[in-house]
């Protein structure tokens, strides 16, 4: 067939056509998002090829995720805000604090939820829960969560938490081999998984002991979606193209991910119905919950109980044992505030070691070391909050005007920028508790501080991550000297393929057994 001949047949003219339609759309809606804020009057990003280049530096492992939330807080050092892109979706990047106040407390209505980074229709197990859910599902899973979390629970829990405190340490003193260099993230989740599934699954687990035992190497897996450049891949796609993700099973998480938790939960919830066993824990609450009639409720579903009982292992598994890594590194870092510390540890103790609700909320110092830990290393480089309602902002600063925000726009606060400003927290870098004393603490912006969120929908669980963390501390001091080893990464360089905050090299210490 001539040349001539191909190019005039209907087909090839019919896909010639539908080709340039297709890159003129793409070049419209780029052109769209590239020119949505400054058709609005605010400082943005991009506003230059190399800030474009900014947005994809820790997609392509240039930098770190957190060098990357530093960056962007410092893009625009001289405004209230400024809008950015995600993806397809506008974004405006809060830096001021009482705009942030605004946000999240204050104006709560207009922006009660986040980001959509995966439907419940692609994938329940993360869709479905607290953290995913939307306007008055989250209200009513709220609500039905929070009393698990309340400080009568707490208490309750105190025993529970240092039994499985106790097995670990003890584990550890009678393996004194595994001491010598030890990286804590690998055995702190271990610690971590025995810990959830004793408090919400009532299940009792000796990771240490059962070193395969499947609630650890089914957290292992589900954690691995967040490591590595071809999880990021999948992980952008799905939220590109949630329909064609859909379509072909794409999922975040390995199929025996959600088929063991669905499994763990169905078996507890038979085993209680069949023998009467009330425990106050999340389970039970959610059974409760279930059990509701009412027009008004959402049913809940084994999927919705599920997703709930999930995210509550992912969050304890993974970031309260990197919170208890990096207490445990500046402690080792800084043998003064150990020292200080452990002390403080020793005064609170009864004369068997043990350490009760009472006793630990008297560690003041200890209060005030995990507090400068998660001022240093939040567990969230960045939060964000969705625009439900339109909602004016005032000017980014003085010459410009005010701009109203859309719904479906995200607002994103850099938590690691605010955390760094020598403005609010000088000399940064410098680990140092004294910040939180009931002095400076007084005078701090609340507003600059955010390592759980803020507002309705901070983190739900933050007492209990800071209660595991604090006894195992508290425990581990009793026997132990935290000390650096030859491959402590000080200063922290952070893991550029990771998500999350990790050292590169990982988390290297010594514990060295006290007489």
């Amino acid at each position: 067939m001539e040349l001539s001949a191909l190019f005039s047949s209907p087909f090839v003219l019919l896909l010639t056509t539908l080709i340039v339609l297709g890159v003129l759309r793409l070049f419209f809606q780029a052109y769209h998002l590239f020119s949505y804020w400054k058709k609005r009057g605010i400082p943005y990003i991009p506003d230059s090829f190399k800030s474009f280049i900014l947005l994809w530096k820790p997609f392509f492992r240039l930098i770190s995720f957190t060098d990357f939330a530093n960056a962007l807080y410092y893009h625009h050092s001289d405004v209230r805000y400024f809008g950015s892109i995600d993806l397809a979706t506008p974004t405006v990047i809060l830096r001021d604090p009482e705009l942030i106040k605004d946000v999240m407390v204050k104006e709560f209505e207009h922006f009660h939820d986040h980001q959509l980074f995966v439907s419940e229709d692609i994938d329940p197990l993360f869709g479905k829960n607290i953290f995913s859910l939307r306007g008055d599902r989250w209200r009513e899973m709220r609500n039905t969560l929070s009393p698990s979390f309340t400080a009568s629970k707490m208490k309750l829990m105190v025993e529970l938490i240092s039994k499985c405190a106790h097995e670990f340490v003890d584990y550890l003193v009678d393996h004194p081999d595994l001491c010598h260099s030890i990286e804590t993230k690998q055995v702190f989740r271990r610690y971590t998984t025995d810990v959830i599934a004793t408090a919400a699954f009532g299940i009792s687990v000796n990771s240490m002991k059962e070193q395969n035992n499947e609630f650890y190497t089914k957290g292992v897996q589900a954690t691995k979606f967040s490591n590595g450049f071809l999880s990021m891949v999948k992980f952008i796609f799905m939220r590109a193209f949630p329909q064609f993700s859909k379509s072909i099973g794409l999922s975040l998480f390995d199929p025996a991910v959600p088929e063991f938790f669905k499994r763990i939960v169905r078996e507890t919830i038979k085993a209680r119905e069949e023998q009467g066993i009330v425990r106050p824990d999340m389970i039970h609450l959610l059974m409760q919950a279930r059990d509701k009639d009412g027009p008004s409720a959402h049913k809940m579903t084994l999927d919705d109980i599920v997703s709930q009982a999930f995210i509550f292992f992912f969050a304890g598994f993974d970031t309260s044992s990197t919170l208890m890594c990096f207490a445990v590194h500046e402690l080792a870092v800084n043998p003064d505030i150990q020292e200080r510390l452990r002390k403080e540890v020793e005064e609170h103790r009864d004369e068997n070691g043990d350490i009760t609700y009472d006793s630990l909320s008297k560690m003041t110092y200890m209060e005030m070391v995990v507090s400068e830990t998660l001022r240093k290393y939040p567990p969230v480089a960045i939060i964000d909050r969705l625009c439900t309602k339109s909602y004016e902002l005032p000017p980014a600063k003085p010459g410009y005007k005010s701009v109203i925000i859309e719904p479906d726009t995200v607002m994103m606060v850099p938590v690691y920028g605010l955390h760094h400003d020598p403005a609010y927290f000088p000399n940064p870098q410098k680990f140092d508790p004294e910040r939180f004393n009931d002095e400076n603490k007084d005078s701090m912006n609340p507003y600059t501080y955010l390592p759980f969120g803020l507002g309705p929908r901070k983190c739900i669980g933050n007492r209990f991550a800071l209660m595991e963390t604090k006894l195992l501390i508290a425990y581990l001091l009793q026997k132990f000297t935290f000390k650096t080893t030859e491959k402590t990464v000080e200063p922290v360089v952070f893991d550029k393929k990771e998500f999350t905050l990790v050292p590169d090299g990982g988390f290297w210490i010594s514990l060295e057994k006290r007489i």
